[in-house]
C-alpha cells in the first residue's frame, strides 16, 4: 500500500533504526509487509502486538499495552485508533510504553479538520456511511495532532513532500501526498 512504501521510506530516508544503536520497537497492528523488513533485523527488538491477531508477539488491546513504563525507542501504529472506542486511553498508553526521547510513527486516516465521532453509531452500515469504513468508531479531522499533544507527545507532521522532495519519485512510487504520518516524540525533561 501506498502508506506502507512512505512509512518504510520514513525509516529508511531518517535513519530512524541504525545499527549503531539497539533498539527496542513496538509495532501494533503490524502490516505483513513492513514486519518482513523489521523481524530479522539484528539490532532490532521487535515486538508485534495485535488484538485478535494470533501471529503477534503479544496479543494485547492498545489501551491497556501488558509492558513497562519507557520501555520501547520506536513504536509504529497505523491505522489502529479509528477503530478504538476510548482513543484517548490508546494514545496515553502508547506515550506511558514509549522510552524518554523516543519517537512514535502514528498514522490515521484524516478527512477535514474536525474529529467526528458518535458512539451511539453502532450499526455497521452506518460506521460505513458515517466513517468510511464499518469497524471505525470516529472519523479523525487535522485536530487528531491535539489529541495526541494532549497525551503527552511533541508532534510533528510529515507528509510524503517531507521524505521524498522529488515530485517524479513521488509519481513514481505511487505514493500519497495526503496521507500525513504524525511523528510523535516523548521529550527527554
Amino acid at each position: 500500500m501506498q502508506r506502507h512504501r512512505l512509512i518504510w521510506l520514513l525509516f529508511e530516508r531518517h535513519q530512524l533504526i541504525t545499527a549503531e544503536k539497539p533498539q527496542a520497537m513496538l509495532h501494533v497492528a503490524p502490516e505483513p509487509g513492513l514486519a518482513q523488513r523489521f523481524a530479522p533485523m539484528p539490532h532490532l527488538r521487535y515486538v508485534t502486538a495485535d488484538l485478535s491477531a494470533p501471529s503477534t508477539t503479544v496479543r494485547c488491546d492498545i489501551t491497556a499495552i501488558p509492558f513497562e513504563a519507557n520501555s520501547f525507542d520506536i513504536i509504529l501504529c497505523s491505522h489502529v485508533l479509528e477503530h478504538v472506542p476510548n482513543d484517548h486511553q490508546a494514545m496515553r498508553e502508547l506515550y506511558r510504553v514509549l522510552k524518554l526521547g523516543g519517537t512514535a510513527l502514528i498514522l490515521v486516516p484524516v478527512k477535514g479538520e474536525h474529529t467526528f465521532e458518535d458512539p451511539s453509531i453502532t450499526d455497521p452500515l452506518c460506521r460505513e456511511r458515517y466513517f468510511g469504513q464499518f469497524d471505525h468508531v470516529r472519523v479523525y479531522g487535522t485536530d487528531v495532532r491535539q489529541r495526541l499533544q494532549q497525551a503527552g507527545f511533541r508532534v510533528q507532521v510529515v507528509q510524503a513532500t517531507d521524505i521524498v522532495a522529488d515530485s517524479s519519485e513521488i509519481e513514481r512510487m505511487s505514493l500519497s501526498v495526503d496521507e500525513p504520518i504524525f511523528v510523535c516524540h516523548r521529550e527527554l525533561s
